[in-house]
């Protein structure tokens, strides 16, 4: 059952993706709110805020250890909804880029907010982001919740 909803997320960041590399790429830019927030086609060669350029193996290596790791878990330890849907977005949203990078050598962003910075990402960031708060939520509150119950 996971597998299949890591998948469906894969498939509707690919299928954005998709769009922006084929059609976006062309335009460019798309204004959606008038100086905060546009579509803008960016290849990302590095991390987070451009991080680490050109290292495409560190990052492929990475993301499949942790997406490997988030299955394993996942198949073999107890982990309450939350916990589930924190790593469910943080394999997803791994492997979402990681297909970018083997197949085009760079990531596709195109969210781009113009609020104190201009930062362009994708909707598979947006997972690893949520992901990763849901799964510090739930490691801080299960924690909290063992050692009262001791």
């Amino acid at each position: 059952m996971y597998e299949i909803i890591i998948a469906l997320l894969i498939g509707l960041d690919q299928i954005i993706k998709y769009w922006a590399l084929n059609f976006l790429k062309e335009i460019g830019s798309i204004p959606v709110i008038e100086n905060i927030f546009n579509l803008t086609y960016v290849e990302n060669r590095g991390a987070a805020f451009g991080m680490l350029q050109n290292n495409q193996s560190i990052f492929i290596v990475v993301a499949a250890l942790a997406s490997c790791y988030g299955l394993y878990y996942l198949h073999t330890k107890k982990v309450n909804s939350f916990g589930k849907v924190g790593i469910l977005l943080i394999i997803s949203g791994a492997i979402g880029n990681l297909i970018d990078r083997v197949r085009l050598g760079f990531v596709v962003d195109y969210l781009d907010f113009h609020i104190i910075w201009s930062y362009v990402f994708n909707l598979a960031d947006c997972f690893v982001v949520v992901g990763t708060i849901l799964l510090c939520a739930y490691i801080l509150f299960n924690e909290e919740y063992e050692k009262q119950v001791k």
